[in-house]
C-alpha cells in the first residue's frame, strides 16, 4: 500500500493556446512549446527544479524531447527528462508516471505532461528503394487489423447506435462551450501566452447543428464523422506538477489527489474504445467533473455511453472538437482543465481524466480536490 505521504498531488498546472497546425504556432518545436509551460508551472508552485520531467509526445524528432525541453527551461544540467508515447494518451500517461515514481519514492517532485508540434513534425520515410513516406506509425500488426483513426471512428459509432445527428449536437455543444469559456476568461489562468498569441485558435462561435450537418462524411462513406464533428490538427504543451502530500502539505498548496489509475487495451480494430476498461477501473462513485479527449464525437460517446456517463455533463468548458487535439499533450490539457475547475475556482470535488488512443489503448485516472 502507498504510504499516505507518498500520495501523488497535482500542485499546479499550465498550457499552451492550442493551435491549428499551421496556424498560430507553427514557428515552434515541440521543445519551445513545452518549455514555457514547464517554467509557469514551476512558477505557480513557488520552486525551482524538480527531480525529472516526464513528457509526452508522438510525432516529435526524437531524441528525448523532455530532456530538450528540461534544458531549454533552464531546469538544469542534472534534471534527465523521459519521453512517454502511447500516442494519443502519451500526455495522460506521462502524468501517471511520474504520480508512480512519487508513489514509490523515487523522487518527490516531477513535472509531467505532454507537446505536439503539429507543424514541425518531421517527415517520416521507411528504409527502402525508393523510401516509402508514410504519416503515422502502426499501431498493430496489419493481419490483426491496423485501421486508421477515422474509419475506426465510424466503426464505433455505427456499433454503438450513435447517430449523425446526436453526433453532430454533441460537436456543437463542444464549440459553444468552448466559446463561452473563451469569453468569460475561464482559461485565463491556465495559459501561457506564446508569441502575442493568447487564446485557443480553434473554437468556432457559428458551428450550430444546422451548419454542422452540412457537412459531408470525411472518412468512409456512408460514414457519420466530418470534419465538424470530429478533432483538428493541433500544436500545443501541458505540465503539471506532482509532488508527494508531504511536500504538497509543507507548502500549504491545494492541489489535485490521485484517487486512481488504470492503462487498459482492447481490439485495436475498434481503437477508440480503449478509455472504457480504464474508466471503468477507476469509476468507484460518479465524478463531478470529466474531461474525456473528443477525437470524434461517435467515439467519445460510445465510450461515455459504455462507461455509464452523462455525455451532457463531460468537457463543460468545451473539449477536443473544439479547442483541438495536440495529440501527445491532449491528456495532460485534461488534467489542467480538471486543475481548473476543481482547485482554481474553488469549488472542489472530484475529477475524471480519460481517454483512447491508436493502437486500442486507454488511460484514465480520476482526482479529488484537497486544500
Amino acid at each position: 500500500m502507498t504510504a499516505p505521504e507518498r500520495t501523488p498531488v497535482v500542485v499546479a498546472a499550465r498550457r499552451t493556446p492550442i493551435g491549428t497546425a499551421g496556424g498560430t504556432l507553427r514557428r515552434y518545436a515541440a521543445d519551445e512549446l513545452a518549455a514555457p509551460v514547464l517554467r509557469a508551472a514551476l512558477g505557480d508552485a513557488g520552486v525551482d527544479t524538480v527531480d525529472d520531467v516526464v513528457l509526452g509526445n508522438v510525432f516529435g524528432p526524437g531524441g528525448n524531447p523532455a530532456r530538450v525541453a528540461a534544458l531549454r527551461a533552464g531546469l538544469g544540467d542534472t534534471v534527465p527528462g523521459m519521453t512517454v508515447d502511447r500516442q494519443c494518451a502519451s500526455g495522460l500517461a506521462a502524468i501517471v508516471t511520474a504520480a508512480a515514481l512519487v508513489r514509490a519514492g523515487e523522487g518527490e517532485a516531477y513535472l509531467a505532461g505532454g507537446v505536439e508540434s503539429a507543424s514541425t513534425a518531421p517527415y517520416r520515410a521507411w528504409r527502402s528503394e525508393p523510401p516509402s513516406w508514410y504519416t503515422r506509425a502502426p499501431f498493430a500488426p496489419p493481419e490483426i487489423g491496423d485501421p486508421d483513426m477515422g474509419p475506426a471512428a465510424d466503426v464505433v459509432a455505427a456499433e454503438a447506435g450513435i447517430s449523425r445527428e446526436r453526433q453532430d449536437a454533441f460537436a456543437a455543444r463542444s464549440h459553444a462551450r468552448a466559446v463561452a469559456a473563451q469569453r468569460e476568461g475561464r482559461f485565463a489562468a491556465e495559459l501561457v501566452p506564446l508569441g502575442g498569441v493568447a487564446a485557443d485558435e480553434r473554437p468556432r462561435p457559428g458551428f450550430t447543428v444546422e451548419r454542422l450537418a452540412r457537412f459531408r462524411p470525411a472518412f468512409t462513406p456512408g460514414g457519420t464523422a466530418t470534419a465538424a464533428n470530429s478533432c483538428g490538427v493541433n500544436d500545443g504543451a501541458a505540465a503539471v506538477l506532482v509532488v508527494s502530500e508531504r511536500w504538497r502539505r509543507e507548502r500549504g498548496l491545494a492541489g489535485l489527489r490521485l484517487v486512481a489509475s488504470a492503462t487498459a487495451a482492447v481490439d485495436p480494430n475498434r481503437l477508440g474504445l480503449g478509455a472504457v476498461p480504464a474508466m471503468k477501473r477507476v469509476l468507484d462513485r460518479t465524478p463531478d467533473v470529466v474531461e474525456f479527449t473528443e477525437a470524434f464525437a461517435g467515439q467519445a460517446l460510445a465510450c461515455l455511453d459504455a462507461a455509464g456517463l452523462d455525455e451532457h455533463t463531460a468537457s463543460p468548458d468545451g473539449g477536443a472538437i473544439a479547442l483541438g487535439h495536440p495529440w501527445g499533450a491532449s491528456g495532460a490539457v485534461l488534467v489542467v482543465r480538471l486543475f481548473s475547475r476543481l482547485v482554481r475556482s474553488g469549488t472542489g470535488g472530484t475529477g475524471l481524466a480519460a481517454l483512447s488512443s491508436g493502437g486500442g489503448v486507454g488511460v484514465a485516472a480520476l482526482w479529488e480536490a484537497v486544500r
